[in-house]
């Protein structure tokens, strides 16, 4: 049986048109505190925005994959099963520590099934173990973004590479990923603490300076705790569960029929 290089799930061109405004609206929602000229009021009221934004784009996609032959019913019953486990990941680290258990699995299905699979999977997960939790906030938009950055990310990874090289890949990827969830995160919080320390957002204040107060706020708050938790989590979990992991579900797609 031999491997394949290329995606299970692979991109069509409808779908990489509405994917790329998805990612530059994602990274100005969570970047447009260092360019802000007043104090925002948070993010309550621009959180129902994001959402209204993030599911039509995730709709667009389904439907696009769907009528170009990229998404068949065993995919769309795939993207549900992995969502679920994912969902059901995320209780069993709670955080604690920066321990999460949703990531790694994330970013091994996004190399398998490609960055559109990737992209939907990771705002879906995030979305149900929110609804698992009892975390919806105005923080979930942001979180599913972030989130499918993040398997965007993994499957836009060198497909060529195989054996430990491919191991040590994911494993790298998956301690950047927690590294930038974090970050996108802090940018979140960040604007909330105006004027409350000598770090914390100062709107109108030149661009070098916010982005200055904001690298030694996300670094003290959250990159050496929680983030590292996390990045630890995700090296030790692909490491450990990775080759496994990839085998099951890259033999799932040759049996679905998504690759031969």
């Amino acid at each position: 049986m031999t491997d394949f290089l290329g995606p299970a799930v692979r991109l069509r061109f409808r779908s990489a048109l509405v994917l790329i405004p998805a990612v530059v609206f994602g990274l100005v929602m969570f970047c447009w505190p260092l360019f802000a000229t007043s104090r925002p009021d948070g993010h309550t009221a621009d959180a129902p925005f994001v959402f209204l934004v993030t599911l039509p784009v995730l709709i667009l996609i389904v439907l696009a994959e769907l009528s170009s032959g990229g998404l068949d019913a065993k995919a769309l019953a795939l993207l549900g099963v992995l969502s679920a486990v994912d969902a059901a990941l995320r209780p069993l680290g709670a955080g604690t520590g920066g321990i999460e258990l949703v990531f790694f699995l994330l970013v091994l299905a996004g190399r398998v099934f490609g960055p559109g699979f990737g992209f939907v999977l990771g705002a879906t997960s995030l979305f149900a173990s929110a609804l698992l939790t009892g975390g919806v906030g105005p923080w979930l938009p942001f979180q599913m973004l972030a989130s499918s950055l993040v398997g965007l990310g993994a499957g836009l990874l060198p497909r060529r590479v195989r054996g430990r090289g491919e191991l040590a890949l994911l494993a790298a990827y998956g301690v950047v990923a927690a590294y930038f969830y974090g970050l996108a995160m802090s940018m979140f919080t960040w604007p909330f603490l105006a004027g409350t320390s000598a770090l914390d957002f100062v709107p109108g204040a030149p661009l070098g300076e916010n982005l200055h107060r904001f690298l030694v706020f996300t670094v003290l708050t959250s990159t050496l705790g929680w983030d590292t938790g996390r990045a630890l989590t995700n090296l030790i979990a692909i490491l450990v569960l990775g080759p496994a992991i990839l085998t099951i579900l890259r033999r799932t797609a040759r049996r679905a029929a998504f690759v031969r």
